[in-house]
């Protein structure tokens, strides 16, 4: 038992090295297989939309956001999406929470953390890093057009 804790405990160090050698050695694949998915938001994954007396004061800014990161793209782009978000909450009067959400997305987001708010979440596993094709932009933009055109009549 100790011995599998040990190497379970030894693993996740690992996990993380993997994720940024993915970006420094550009594992990219050379398409992406399968299809972009319909544009879905969490709100702002597993932290709080606002403040207790303002209970969705950021909500805004974590929309967008999900929309930067459900597409995906470069590295570069992830990081604009990053100080947007930090941008976005900050302007709302919260310069400390937004920092501490940048953190949360900074080391949360990488496009192979197995989760439903990476990068390129739209995508089936993984995307990766990389810049979207023509074809891949247009699809992207139908398909916000389409939830945006949604949730304007709700």
């Amino acid at each position: 038992m100790r011995l599998r804790t040990f190497a379970l405990l030894a693993a996740i160090p690992c996990v993380g090295l993997l994720a940024a050698a993915g970006y420094y050695f550009q594992w990219v694949p050379a398409h992406s297989a399968g299809q972009l998915t319909a544009f879905s938001t969490d709100g702002c994954s597993d932290f709080p939309d606002g403040t207790v007396g303002q209970r969705y004061l950021w909500l805004h800014c974590c929309i967008a956001h999900d929309k930067a990161y459900w597409a995906g793209g470069t590295y570069e782009e992830r990081l604009a999406a990053d100080h947007a978000l930090e941008t976005c909450v900050g302007k709302v009067g919260q310069p400390a929470i937004a920092r501490l959400m940048l953190a949360g997305v900074r080391a949360g987001g990488a496009p192979w953390w197995p989760t439903r708010f990476r990068w390129g979440y739209g995508w089936p596993y993984s995307h990766a890093y990389r810049a979207l094709t023509p074809a891949e932009r247009q699809d992207a933009a139908q398909l916000l057009a389409a939830y945006d055109k949604y949730h304007e009549v709700q």
